[in-house]
């Protein structure tokens, strides 16, 4: 037997058998079922007495005598009852299905263990559906009894827990000749780790709890490390083998500008993340940044200066944006700064007319086209660039790696690529996600920012918001209502809108109000944002579609109605609509009355802070770090063991241990590191659902 056997050859499986374990779990080697790991375990040398139980023994073992078996009928109804008796006292077991077999060999009389779960009513205790031992025929191991995942589908056929205890028992039998060592002597003692063959022995059949801890810790280590390896592998390549242009200078068109159109002082943060990018483009290895940063901290205008250094070498740059709002906005925002210079920028998305297309292919094959802003458009064949040098995507997570690929293909020597988000992510998710890169953060807002208020309001207060809404306008600003789209229910979410349209039409029938939704085509939205913009409506009623890329300084409320039907990245997204001006802004929560506990912490925790990166950490504490990525890259944390909530500790640590490895040892050609990079090699290489692209 070796780790790649079919479980079809496992004693006791089969073909029929192994063709339904595959289908339900998913398991289809030896590999898989080590990996198949218990959920929890039961103390099987702990014995209850009925005269001390309690309601919070939820799951137990008693040792005693079965007595009093009858079959009950009530119409079609029938159940099989027993008394279970010890010295302290009696109570009922029960069979809502059963077998005449069943019936006819209980042990009655006989001295057994009985486990289950009980059940109260009214103070007497029973217990449905237990296991029973007969004393005699008890395996004697003090060992925890593990768990498994299990289904209806396999319990029907017979394959329940006690047959895959007894399939894993057997192959731990076998863990000398499968397990092997993966990581060096100095680790293992340095962590006073057990030995590999020992932890997946204690993970399906532990000694105690003691050594389960163990167990588990090694495991998450393990996933921890070797993942991180494989980052630190792919980072060190990359320093070292990927070529790039490098930008040795900052010239005229840098210094022009900042000299004399900078519309602000850049904060110290967004200083330094300017030095950290202009030091990976001095050097003629391809840059690799991550450029986090939350909504409205500025990360636009160090892309700006970003692609101005590399026009100062000769280079031209892109820009591209997942959303044709959001290219829109970039396209919009980078060419007013640049007004005053001879600098051409483009926008290229899928909406621009074949004429002026034409215009564009032609101005960036000759190079008369410095910097393009685009959405996937800028992916097409079609589209060639007489010298890329710089390509910048936002929210990358929107892009899958086959697309961001196709940018590298644009220039001979692949382009410096910075890649930037506004949606903080927690940093134990970036050690893990973003190891690969390197990041960069904008944790610092721009000078004259107000901190947004952010208020919970009811519907019993929707004549207070509404009056206090009237008093902005009153002074000059603009108002979002935004309501929710949830896909599965886009039909009553649009008559939600329609509905709230027409209520807020007659509720500020002196004003004027646009609309914005998903169902619109490209050039209604812009006809109805630009008429927002110019501030020909003082109201805007939209749907989550405004989340990224609407730029309205003048808007300083955003109402946003349903609250609790939002995430709290999508909250914190809206809110970052407002706040974009000089004035104070507000941000008002409608819920219902009635809030979940869930619900009830998402409103909290946004009334109670604007740091987006406080917001990701309680945001991942509710939902899960594979939902914050999207589906797309979800795989990342495909963990069985490391759980990237509350393993930051282990995470931080293994990060270390791997950058201390690949920096005394950046090929693992050391003869005591040879076992990690043969069982990386082995295990790993391949498995990583991303190329180079980051």
């Amino acid at each position: 037997m070796t780790l790649e056997t079919s479980i079809e050859y496992v004693k006791g499986i089969g073909p029929e058998r192994a063709k339904l374990i595959k289908n339900v779990l998913g398991i289809s080697t030896v590999e898989d079922l080590l990996h198949f790991y218990p959920i929890r375990y039961i103390d099987k040398n702990k014995i209850y007495k009925i005269g001390n139980l309690q309601e919070s023994n939820i799951e137990i073992q008693l040792r005693g005598k079965i007595t009093q078996v009858q079959e009950i009928h009530n119409g079609k109804i029938k159940r099989l009852t027993a008394k279970f008796n010890d010295d302290t006292g009696s109570m009922d077991l029960v069979w809502f299905q059963y077998s005449k077999w069943l019936k006819e060999q209980l042990p009655v009389n006989r001295e057994v263990f009985i486990f289950g779960k009980i059940n109260v009513f009214n103070n007497q205790f029973s217990m449905p559906h237990p296991e029973i031992e007969i004393d005699e025929n008890r395996e004697k191991d003090n060992r925890l009894k593990p768990i498994y995942p299990g289904s209806e589908k396999l319990t029907k056929r017979g394959l329940n827990q006690k047959f895959f205890q007894v399939i894993l028992r057997n192959i731990c039998k076998e863990i000398p000749t499968l397990i092997h060592e993966n990581l060096p002597d100095y680790l293992i003692q340095s962590m006073k780790f057990l030995s590999r063959q020992d932890t997946y022995l204690n993970i399906h059949f532990p000694e105690n709890n003691e050594f389960l801890t163990k167990a588990n810790q090694r495991l998450k280590f393990e996933e921890s490390f070797f993942f991180q390896l494989g980052f630190g592998l792919k980072k060190a390549h990359h320093k070292t083998k990927s070529q790039g242009n490098p930008f040795p200078i900052v010239g005229d068109y840098f210094t022009d500008f900042y000299e004399k159109h900078l519309p602000f002082e850049l904060t110290n943060a967004q200083k330094r993340v300017l030095k950290e990018i202009r030091l990976d483009m001095k050097k003629p290895i391809q840059m690799n940044r991550l450029l986090q940063g939350d909504v409205g901290s500025g990360k636009t205008m160090v892309a700006l200066l970003t692609m101005l250094i590399a026009l100062d070498n000769g280079f031209q740059s892109c820009i591209m944006a997942p959303t044709e709002i959001l290219a829109q906005q970039h396209y919009n925002g980078i060419k007013d700064l640049l007004k005053e210079t001879s600098i051409k920028v483009s926008l290229l998305t899928g909406s621009v007319k074949a004429s002026a297309r034409k215009i564009i292919h032609e101005e960036l094959e000759n190079g008369e086209l410095a910097i393009l802003v685009g959405t996937h458009a800028v992916l097409e064949d079609k589209v060639r660039f007489k010298n890329l040098g710089l390509a910048i995507i936002d929210e990358q997570h929107r892009f899958g790696v086959a697309q961001r690929a196709k940018l590298w293909a644009k220039n001979k020597i692949p382009p410096h690529i910075l890649v930037m988000t506004a949606t903080p992510i927690p940093r134990t998710l970036a050690m893990s996600f973003y190891s690969d890169l390197d990041v960069s953060v904008i944790d610092e807002m721009p000078v004259g920012r107000k901190p947004i208020i952010t208020a919970h309001r009811r519907e019993k207060d929707r004549t207070f918001v509404y009056n206090f809404c009237r008093d902005e306008i009153r002074k000059g600003r603009q108002i979002y209502f935004v309501y929710p789209l949830i896909e599965e229910s886009e039909t009553l979410d649009y008559k939600n809108l329609m509905e709230g349209l027409e209520y807020v039409m007659q509720s500020f029938s002196e004003y004027n109000v646009a609309m914005l939704h998903g169902r619109m085509k490209p050039d209604e939205k812009d006809t109805a944002m630009n008429y927002f913009a110019s501030g020909k409506a003082e109201i805007m009623v939209a749907t989550t579609v405004i989340e990224v890329g609407v730029n309205v300084p003048n808007a300083s409320v955003m109402v946003i109605e349903s609250a609790e039907r939002f995430g709290l990245s999508q909250l914190h997204q809206l809110r970052g609509r407002v706040g974009r001006g000089a004035e104070q802004s507000y941000c008002i929560l409608m819920t219902s009355d009635k809030l979940s506990t869930e619900s009830r912490t998402r409103i909290k925790t946004m009334t109670e802070t604007n740091d987006g990166f406080k917001i990701s950490e309680v945001d991942m504490q509710l939902r899960g770090p594979g939902d914050i990525l999207g589906t797309q890259q979800s795989g990342v944390v495909d963990f069985k063991k490391l759980d990237l909530v509350n393993d930051a500790v282990i995470i931080k640590n293994t990060k270390k241990i791997v950058e201390k490895i690949l920096e005394a040892d950046p090929l693992l050609s050391r003869p005591d590191h040879q076992i990690i990079k043969n069982y990386y090699l082995q295990f790993y290489k391949g498995k990583n659902k991303w190329s180079k692209i980051s």
